[in-house]
């Protein structure tokens, strides 16, 4: 069967992009200046509605959907990390700018967390290095959050495969850009933090979860529960730092108080490098 292009989808009808463009040209009168005669999908005031949210969403879930499959992205390694955690040129600099005592110590707990950024770049290179399929489609694409730290080293990993990768931003109350190694045809904005989650795990064939907060750990319960209850089809799920888990989630503890199944601990692996994450990967994936 010859895939579906956009060029083999054309209708009779004329291109919503050329009503578009005419509209620009009408006749200014006290009618066609008014916001009502506007065509409905270039008002912007009506576009942000509160009656227009069920719109909104459909836009941000079909928008990197198409873009995506035009891109031929099969599937993604999905990074979830902290945006906080330095890389090694960055941990010295850090624990040097924290003056007080309380803040020294925090900066100096997470320059001690400096070598993730590098596993997880390591880890990026290596899954961005997979071959492309015979049809020129690409699997285990890395995704990020498109920010900064773990995302950026995740992002940073591909560019240095020479790979394209995804970045996944939201809109937050202070300043947020795309790391500098998102591929830019492949660097989303998202409104609705709903829609960009299902982003991240609707191609995701791996994810690797690095020490995170709150945006983290959200992430991460999240997927669990949609294997758990079989809503998704189970991926290796890379837990980096057993050190850091093993202290921020008692998981066992779960499974004695009987509120998980204990053969739900076997749904993640806690992994220290990224050779031992992508050795299990590719185990998983040979076995099919």
């Amino acid at each position: 069967m010859d895939r579906i292009t956009p060029e083999s989808r054309r209708h009779t009808l004329r291109q919503a992009s050329e009503d578009a463009r005419y509209s620009k040209e009408v006749v200014p009168t006290p009618q066609t200046a008014d916001p009502a005669y506007r065509l409905a999908f270039q008002d912007l005031d009506f576009l942000l509605r509160e009656d227009l949210r069920p719109v909104r969403l459909q836009l941000e879930l079909l928008k990197p959907e198409l873009l995506l499959a035009e891109a031929g992205i099969v599937s993604t390694f999905v990074f979830y990390g902290s945006a906080r955690i330095p890389s090694a040129a960055q941990a010295e600099a850090l624990v040097a700018a924290a003056t007080e005592p309380a803040r020294r110590k925090v900066a100096e707990r997470l320059a001690a967390k400096a070598h993730f950024y590098e596993e997880a770049r390591r880890l990026a290179y290596l899954a961005s290095c997979a071959p492309c399929r015979g049809d020129g489609g690409r699997d285990f694409v890395v995704c990020s959050g498109g920010g900064p730290s773990i995302m950026e080293a995740a992002n940073r990993g591909a560019a240095d495969a020479g790979a394209p990768s995804i970045g996944l931003n939201v809109v937050l109350p202070h300043e947020q850009k795309p790391n500098d190694w998102v591929t830019p045809h492949l660097s989303f904005q998202f409104h609705y933090f709903a829609i960009r989650k299902m982003h991240f795990l609707m191609r995701a064939k791996a994810v690797a979860v690095f020490p995170g907060g709150f945006g983290t750990l959200d992430e991460l319960f999240e997927l669990l529960t949609l294997i758990q209850t079989k809503k998704m089809a189970p991926v290796p799920i890379l837990l980096f730092g057993r050190d850091y888990w093993s202290r921020i989630v008692n998981f066992a503890a779960l499974a004695e108080e009987g509120v998980i199944d204990p053969v739900d601990l076997s749904l993640f692996t806690m992994v220290e490098t990224a050779e031992e994450a992508w050795a299990l990967v590719c185990a998983r994936a040979q076995a099919g």
